[in-house]
This record gives structure tokens, C-alpha cells and sequence, in this order.
């Protein structure tokens, strides 16, 4: 239609590739006009810029990129699975429902199961440190540099990987004293993880009980009503000193750039890779009958979720209301399982 640019081209040709020095820098589009081609349209693909697709590949920040911990947990779990392959079949009982008896644990993703979820956390850090890339580290998080207690640090202390067990007591001696819930230390993990990407370091011997320390601080005052005050680690651990605290935790939040928000597209995503840690290291959550009792408990919570939703959003039609909202809203109801 004379000069004017259009969008359509020809079913029997296609766009012709530019030159490098065809290229411009505002993202136009290039109205060189070839021979018989048309004028070119550059791809959406070129106009995204490559910091984005970076950021995506975040699993802190975003809900597709898969969790660090599973993937650095997949090559013990083929081992394991290889040797549990020559047990026999008996040892590996496994509870399963029928039509009679439906087995179900009392863990969900807005009530997790404490004990269990601090066992996956730690089984998650575990890999972190056994099978790490490197021992890149700050000096703010050395034991050796900033002691946790008066007992004299050995020498080889960066040398020895702790155990599942050394590192569950940890942080359960923390999330015992402190109150602190299931969902602070699903939290904990995601501002681990963000750490180690932002900062560019690895979690190991030298290191783990101070960063793990510094997530769970930070975790407690970000999720829970009820924040722990930085003096009442002080009184957990007994020798550590407010003022380290505190510099622990400012250097946390500049390397975390303060980026705390966790969405819940991520905090799921990491409960469900949670579980499936669970289930390769046979750590699976209780399974236990579901009677009357309990599927009436389940029912209630999900009343309880179901009238906190509504509540929130109707005080979000108070504090907004606009045209838009006359004509009617509609909600789909959710099921919880």
C-alpha cells in the first residue's frame, strides 16, 4: 500500500538477515528495502536483552530455573539408587492406598511439617558443601576469622565436610530455641542459594555455620509476625557478640543487593524439590492412614485458608476500588489437598 510499512510478507519469501552493519541500536525496525524480500522485520529474540534471560536463570528469583541443590544432589542419588538396586525387595517396603486405606502425610505448602522440612534444608546445604565447586568464601563468614564460640577452631577446619547429622543439629538447636517455623526454613534455603549466586561463593567447611546463621537470621525477621531479636541468637550461642551479628547481617543484606522478596511461585517451587530430595534419600514425610479425625483437621485448614483469602481480598476492593470493579468479580474456588 505505496510507502506505507507493512507487517505482511509475501508466503513465498522470507525476511532477509541483516548485515552487522545494517544493525541499529534502539531496537527499530529496519526499513531496507531489499530486492524482492520486502522490508526487514527484526525477530522479537533480538530485541531481549541478554541481562534478562541471566536473571531467569536464577532459581532464587525465579519460579522456572531449577533449584542448585537438586541438581548437585542428582549424582549421589544415581549412586544411591545403584546400590539400593542390589537389596532386596523386602527391605523396601513402601506404603501405598487403595480403595480401603489412603495414606497421606500432614505436611502441604502452607503448613509443612517441621521436622521433616529442617531435615530436607540441611540434606540440602549437605550437597551444597560436599559437592561444591570451589572454596570461594568472604572473610565476614570464616569461623576461623569470626568464631561461633571460645572453643579453639582446629587448623584443618576447612578441610573436613560436615555431616547431615553435624549440620541438622545446628540449625534444629536454632529453629528450637528461637520458635522459628517450617517456613522460615524453606526461606532460609532460598536466601542461601541467592547468596552463593549473587555473591559468587561456595558454602563449605570453613564458612556453612555462619552463612546458614545469617539466612536463618534474616529469614526469621523477614517471614515470621514474631521476629527474633539479633540478642536473642546471642543468648543461643552464648559466645557470639551482638556487634558480629550485626555486621553479619549487613553484609548479608548488601550481598543479597536487599533483594529479600521470595515469590510464591519460588517458595513452592522449593518445597516440591524439597520433597523429591526427600523421596531420593528415602526421607519421605510420615505417611499415615487418613481417618475421620484427620480429614476433618485437613477440611478446617482448608476453610481457614479459603476465609483468609476472602478476607484479604476484600480488604483489597476496600483500599482500591475503580470502574473496573462494577462489573463483577469472579473467583475460582480453590482445592487443597
Amino acid at each position: 500500500m505505496g510507502n506505507t510499512v507493512s507487517c505482511c510478507v509475501s508466503p513465498g519469501g522470507s525476511p532477509k538477515l541483516p548485515r552487522p552493519e545494517d544493525r541499529v541500536e534502539s531496537y527499530q525496525i529496519n526499513t531496507d528495502f531489499s530486492d524482492d524480500t520486502g522490508p526487514y522485520l527484526q525477530h522479537i529474540s533480538d530485541r531481549e536483552l541478554p541481562d534478562d534471560l541471566a536473571l531467569e536463570s536464577n532459581p532464587s528469583d525465579h519460579a522456572r530455573a531449577s533449584t542448585i541443590f537438586l541438581s548437585k544432589s542428582q549424582t549421589d542419588v544415581i549412586l544411591t539408587t545403584r546400590s539400593l538396586c542390589q537389596i532386596s525387595p523386602g527391605l523396601l517396603s513402601k506404603k501405598y492406598s487403595s480403595c480401603s486405606t489412603i495414606f497421606i502425610d500432614d505436611s502441604t505448602v502452607s503448613q509443612p511439617n517441621l521436622k521433616s522440612t529442617i531435615k530436607c534444608v540441611t540434606l540440602a546445604i549437605y550437597y551444597h558443601i560436599k559437592n561444591r565447586d570451589s572454596d570461594r568464601s568472604l572473610d565476614i563468614f570464616d569461623e576461623k576469622k569470626h568464631p561461633l564460640s571460645r572453643d579453639l577452631v582446629p587448623d584443618d577446619y576447612f578441610r573436613t565436610d560436615p555431616e547431615h547429622k553435624l549440620i541438622y543439629r545446628f540449625v534444629r538447636t536454632l529453629f528450637s530455641a528461637a520458635q522459628l517455623t517450617a517456613e522460615c526454613a524453606i526461606v532460609t534455603l532460598v536466601y542461601l542459594e541467592r547468596l552463593l549466586t549473587y555473591a559468587e561463593i561456595d558454602i563449605c567447611p570453613c564458612n556453612w555455620k555462619r552463612i546458614v546463621l545469617g539466612a536463618i537470621l534474616l529469614a526469621s525477621k523477614v517471614w515470621d509476625d514474631q521476629a527474633v531479636w539479633n540478642v536473642d541468637y546471642c543468648q543461643i550461642l552464648k559466645d557470639i557478640t551482638v556487634e558480629d551479628m550485626n555486621e553479619m547481617e549487613r553484609h548479608f543484606l548488601e550481598l543479597l543487593q536487599f533483594n529479600i522478596n521470595v515469590p510464591a511461585s519460588v517458595y513452592a517451587k522449593y518445597y516440591f524439590d524439597l520433597r523429591s530430595l526427600a523421596d531420593d534419600n528415602n526421607l519421605s514425610f510420615p505417611l499415615e492412614p487418613l481417618s475421620n479425625e484427620r480429614a476433618h483437621k485437613l477440611e478446617a485448614i482448608s476453610r481457614l485458608c479459603e476465609d483468609k483469602y476472602r478476607d484479604l481480598s476484600r480488604a483489597a476492593m476496600r483500599r482500591s476500588f475503580s470502574a473496573d470493579n462494577l462489573v463483577g468479580i469472579r473467583r475460582s474456588n480453590a482445592v487443597l489437598s
